[in-house]
């Protein structure tokens, strides 16, 4: 079979033994995720022309306004991955807390969580800008059959067993690892079914490209400052060009094709930045160095951080190896 047309369900059936954990239940997962992925397609390309674009009216625990999509995407996931029996909890960045799955005889003894962010971007849906979901997923570290505590979601990034994004944009596409590689699978939304479109995606060691909300400047450390000067010196390779769409997964996906550096750094505003670990900053981190690039927060690892509580919060460089580095090394001097 060419790899070309080959779909995401069978490329998850040809590479699960690469799992070592393999018993079917990533594979039902990952199937589960793509079944809600297509769902949620459906409502954001639907968008403009019945009533889910706007604000819901509620905040969530991280005291944003949440969109009426984010609900409605919060919804979907959870209620797709919980009816199909694979997962003994799920946390979102939409919920105050985790959530333990019961199993039919109320004993679990599924081994995975899960947790997500399941509509980044979505205050630029009313603007028809790109959208995405990102998810997460450990084995629990705590006893089969037992209900979830909050120690099975407080793993670091190493410890992640999968993760990935889903794009809503002028195509849809699945992007994730089982730590065997990068891999992206495109929508054909004429028959539902999505095709490798993107094996062994790499970021370039290198690139042009540095995302940063430039707005916040003053707010940026030393460190950040002086690495956006650098980026804007005509000198060498650079200036580098700025692209800065606040999307997470857009520009992260956009950086991985193209080459470039992405960066929320925390600021006099948001003293521990605003990615959260768990949700966005992990799955990306675990993406990027999966795919030969890098994620820090400005001085060591994302993937080798301890999270102490379920929305915690921390700065994020993320992208082409060379680039993370270079921007490390003004952090650091700073």
């Amino acid at each position: 079979m060419s790899r070309k047309n080959q779909t995401l369900g069978e490329f998850i059936i040809e590479n699960q033994a690469e799992f070592q954990y393999s018993s079917g239940e990533l594979s039902r997962l990952i199937n589960s995720i793509r079944l809600a992925a297509k769902v949620v397609n459906h409502e954001v390309n639907k968008a403009g022309l019945v009533d889910i674009v706007g604000a819901a009216g509620e905040t969530n625990i991280q005291g944003e306004d949440q969109q009426k999509l984010d609900v409605m995407a919060n919804d979907t996931f959870i209620r797709t991955l919980t009816n199909r029996n694979i997962l003994c909890g799920i946390a979102s960045e939409e919920n105050d807390d985790f959530i333990s799955i019961h199993g039919q005889n109320e004993d679990n003894n599924n081994k995975y969580v899960l947790l997500m962010d399941p509509l980044d971007g979505s205050s630029n849906i009313d603007v028809n800008v790109s959208v995405g979901t990102i998810f997460s997923i450990y084995r629990r570290v705590t006893p089969a059959g037992t209900p979830v505590t909050i120690e099975d979601f407080l793993q670091k990034g190493r410890e992640q067993v999968a993760a990935g994004y889903i794009i809503y944009g002028t195509s849809t596409m699945i992007v994730y690892t089982t730590g065997h590689g990068v891999n992206g699978f495109t929508l054909n939304p004429a028959i539902g079914t999505f095709y490798l479109s993107h094996p062994n995606m790499q970021f370039p060691e290198t690139g042009n490209i540095y995302s940063v909300n430039e707005g916040n400047y003053v707010h940026f450390p030393d460190g950040v400052k002086k690495y956006i000067k650098y980026c804007q010196e005509e000198k060498d390779d650079r200036p580098y060009t700025s692209r800065y769409i606040g999307s997470l997964v857009s520009d992260i996906h956009r950086n991985m094709i193209k080459g470039g550096i992405y960066m929320y750094p925390k600021s006099s505003k948001a003293a521990n930045g605003k990615l959260r670990l768990l949700y966005e900053c992990n799955p990306m981190a675990f993406i990027a160095e999966q795919a030969g690039g890098k994620a820090s927060d400005g001085f060591g690892a994302i993937l080798d951080l301890q999270p102490t509580e379920l929305h915690e919060r921390v700065p994020f460089f993320c992208g082409s190896k060379l680039m993370v580095e270079k921007a490390e090394s003004f952090m650091k001097e700073s």
